[in-house]
């Protein structure tokens, strides 16, 4: 019987169809879509700025020995050996160095068993060696002997956990605006190194490496490293900042670098002059002031010259003497005065001829500039004024009474041509300025807080004023010998002449053989710095405070002090009572800080001032009550 097997094949169903074709659609749809969307992200980011494209150079050139960003010339130099030893703080002056780098340190530890395996086998080697020299009878090698000691200690140190071992790379990247610059400065780091017997190499056909390995993404495509234990690796630490702190002195602030103390002992430098630059509001008068309070605790005399008034509750809280210096005050300071040396000798002529110098520099403030015959003429009366009150080279200063300004004209009256300088000096001896130069001495200077305001005094009158206080002053100081400061706030007042200018500058650099320290402040950075003769009372001057600076003086700054990028920053962006303090040839940044106490006394923010006024108002009221 037989079959026939028949089988039919069963087409999809429609709708099954139609459904996989809307989904494959729908499909290529959302790829279509999302390849719009991506092309125009991708469009778009075309035309914005990323972080990439504002911190990269519009040109990167390689060349065999440095690379160039730009305008800008970049150099890498490697550490390949260091001496047997290196001191703490040896890499300082690299760091410290007024140019910019870029410094890169790579520390690859190792595992102390293999280092100690090939010193063993070391030690092995040095050892025969020793053995055999002895056995040959040649004379010892110091240099073998020494290798041997340092390599057994450090075995002891790595076994006992005190060292450990690593491979240390420095590099450092220099920058500068010129090839020339480049060369001079990587031959200056390069002499640094070397007076410290570390060998540098310059990259050479690895600048774009050696580049690379300083930039701040840990990469180190150089890989040129030396062995090395954590002392030495210590001794490079490169965030070293000056320590200020002495056995002596008073406080003058915190480190901010480190919170340590600024202590210091001005006199104990080569010169106890102290300048400090500021801007109105920077707290430079504070300061100040607050040094003036702390040496007197250790019993030192101050004198100040206040052109503001801002010394007046110091002075009262401290029992100071203030003298008021102004046209209808009963203080008066006679020009004319001498010192009296006491426990050395001194030629009298000397004294005579060094008075009628500084005077007639007073008298070109007061009358104006001379001619050559005016001079000469100013010259011979002032000497016979002197000599007029029996004031001669055979004279004793301790028993004479000096002259005045009326004496100085009478004896110009009786001269050939100087008619017109009694004219000029009338206003001094018969006019309106008669009684601030034509009497005699009558302040008291025993007291250990002197300060002398010039607040009240016309602008015209100030330079004047103030020369002659600073003469009588020096006068005072040089009859006797003691531990004194003088502070000259405002002192632009005084570089704005170049008589009272060469003034001060003179006496900044003499007053040290007197135990004499000159404090000058002033706000206008620019005229002080300017002048010749500032620029030489700052280089006779020790300590140096430099508080907030104006952004139109911070360039001058910057270049007189050599300060770096980052410390010109701090000067411009800086609190009140914040900058940057110079002992010598170390400096750190400083903050001055006060107790609540010595607060109260010295400072100048005229709101606090008014509160301190008012609750001692209310406290008189309360304590008058019966």
């Amino acid at each position: 019987m037989a079959f026939e097997l028949s089988t039919t094949k069963q087409s999809p169903s429609p709708v099954k169809k139609d459904t996989a074709r809307a989904d494959r659609a729908e499909e290529l749809k959302a790829l279509s879509e999302e390849k719009i969307k991506l092309e125009e992200e991708r469009i778009y980011r075309k035309g914005i700025a990323s972080i990439k494209d504002l911190i990269a150079p519009a040109a990167f050139e390689v060349k065999p020995s440095y690379v160039k960003l730009g305008e800008t010339f970049v150099r890498t130099i490697f550490v390949v050996n260091y001496p047997r030893y290196i001191s703490v703080g040896w890499f300082s002056p690299i760091i410290n160095l007024n140019t910019t780098l870029d410094i890169a340190m790579f520390f690859y530890p190792v595992d102390a068993v293999i280092i100690l395996k090939q010193l063993k086998k070391r030690v092995g080697v040095f050892e025969a060696q020793l053995i055999a020299n002895s056995e040959k009878g040649t004379p010892r090698d110091p240099i073998l002997e020494t290798a041997l000691r340092d390599i057994e200690k450090l075995r002891d140190d790595l076994t006992q956990g005190i060292e450990k071992f690593f491979q240390f790379a420095l590099y450092i990247s220099i920058y500068a605006d010129k090839l020339e610059e480049l060369d001079k400065v990587t031959a200056d780091i390069e002499s640094i190194f070397g007076s410290r017997l570390v060998y540098t190499k310059k990259v050479l056909y690895q600048a774009e490496q050696g580049f690379n390995s300083t930039m701040p993404v840990g990469n180190d495509e150089l890989m040129v490293t030396f062995n090395m234990n954590s002392s030495p690796i210590a001794a490079s630490f490169p965030f070293i900042s000056a320590e200020l702190t002495s056995d002596n002195g008073i406080l003058y602030g915190i480190n901010r670098h480190n919170n340590s103390l600024i202590l210091f002992d001005r006199f104990s430098l080569q010169n106890a002059n102290f300048v400090v630059f500021a801007t109105s509001g920077a707290g430079k008068s504070y300061a100040i002031k607050l040094e003036v309070l702390r040496s007197l605790m250790f019993g030192t005399d101050v004198i100040i010259i206040d052109p503001e008034s801002e010394y007046t509750h110091l002075s009262d809280a401290v029992g100071g003497t203030y003298i008021n210096v102004s046209l209808s005050s009963e203080s008066k300071i006679n020009p004319f005065d001498l010192p009296r040396p006491v426990g050395e000798t001194v030629d009298t002529e000397d004294i005579i001829r060094s008075a009628v110098i500084t005077i007639k520099g007073l008298l070109k403030l007061m009358l104006g500039q001379f001619t050559f015959e005016e001079d000469s003429i100013m010259d011979r009366a002032l000497l016979e004024t002197y000599a007029k009150k029996d004031i001669t080279p055979e004279a004793d200063l301790s028993r004479v009474e000096p002259p005045l300004m009326r004496d100085l004209a009478e004896i110009l009256e009786g001269m050939e041509g100087g008619a017109t300088l009694v004219q000029r000096l009338k206003k001094y001896t018969e006019g309106t300025f008669a009684s601030l130069f034509n009497s005699p001495t009558n302040v008291d200077m025993k007291n250990q807080l002197v300060v002398y305001s010039v607040r009240d005094l016309e602008d015209e009158l100030k330079p004047v004023a103030i020369y002659n206080i600073v003469n009588y002053i020096w006068n005072v100081v040089r009859s006797e010998r003691k531990k004194r400061i003088l502070v000259i706030d405002e002192a632009w007042w005084l570089m704005q002449s170049e008589d009272s200018a060469k003034f001060i500058f003179a006496l900044v650099k003499r007053c040290r053989k007197y135990y004499l320290g000159v404090t000058t402040i002033t706000q206008d950075v620019n005229d002080f710095l300017t002048s010749p003769y500032g620029k030489a009372i700052l280089s006779n001057s020790a300590l140096q405070l430099l508080l907030k600076q104006s952004s139109s003086a911070i360039e001058l700054v910057q270049k007189t002090f050599l300060l770096t990028e980052g410390e010109k920053y701090l000067l411009l962006e800086c609190g009140v009572g914040e900058g940057i303090f110079f002992a010598g040839s170390k400096h750190a940044a400083i903050k001055v800080v006060a107790s609540y106490t010595e607060d109260q006394l010295i400072t100048s923010d005229p709101k606090q001032l008014l509160e301190i006024e008012q609750a001692k108002k209310e406290f008189d009221e309360k304590m008058a009550q019966p």
